[in-house]
């Protein structure tokens, strides 16, 4: 199984005055990298940051950590040229959001970086599988993407399952509403990469809240190497 635990606190939820220092905290607090969330106010009503932070945060943390970006945006072919030049590793895109994905996961490959595809909680998990052998990660979003401070939707954990029993060695993402409440759903269901906003960000204790989220799914990933 190639898969291994790793929490990727959503630096949305920390204080965006000084996100440089945020992002260095996080990594200093034990997180394997960071979740950025690119919304456009059009594929969800909020608007973030692009490129430009992107670009500006790269220079301020160093080449180390992991960028993870969750492009909630309408037009994702748009942006992976400049996310790519700015400094993004991995480039996660909606399915809802483009009529043409397999060329778009072929766009992010050549430019350089990982391709994630997310989903959704409207969206079946059958959308996703005919493109899961070409992607690096899936995302399965545990709440309406938009807003933070959602409430964890645990009925998406079926999503999990299954694309965990086709897709077994896949990484597979949640976002949502996830801390120590509903960690062990999320590694029960078969998620091993845990984006987690303000139960690590605003905790008094991130690296202990980073800890305990790794071990509940790095035990469950042993687990299932037993069971099997």
């Amino acid at each position: 199984m190639a898969y291994s635990a790793k929490i990727g606190p959503s630096i949305l939820s920390s204080d965006l005055s000084c996100l440089g220092s945020e992002c260095v905290r996080m990594m200093e607090c034990g997180a394997d990298y960071l979740h950025l969330d690119v919304m456009d106010g059009h594929f969800v009503p909020n608007l973030t940051f692009g490129h430009p932070m992107v670009e500006c945060l790269r220079k301020s943390v160093g080449q180390d950590p992991f960028f993870d970006m969750h492009m909630m945006v309408s037009r994702p072919e748009q942006w992976v040229k400049p996310m790519a030049a700015a400094g993004a590793n991995q480039y996660t895109f909606h399915i809802e959001s483009t009529t043409n994905p397999g060329n778009l996961i072929k766009e992010i490959k050549e430019s350089g970086m990982k391709v994630g595809l997310a989903i959704k909680p409207g969206t079946t998990v059958e959308e996703l599988a005919p493109w899961a052998n070409q992607i690096d990660m899936a995302l399965v979003m545990t709440v309406e993407p938009g807003f933070g401070g959602q409430k964890f939707m645990e009925d998406m954990m079926p999503k999990v399952s299954w694309l965990r029993s086709q897709f077994p060695s896949l990484d597979i993402e949640v976002d949502g509403g996830v801390g120590p409440d509903s960690i062990h759903k999320c590694a029960e269901a078969g998620a091993n990469m845990i984006v987690s906003g303000s139960a690590v960000i605003g905790s008094d204790d991130p690296r202990s809240v980073i800890s305990l989220l790794r071990t509940v799914v790095a035990e469950a990933i042993q687990k299932r190497s037993l069971d099997r």
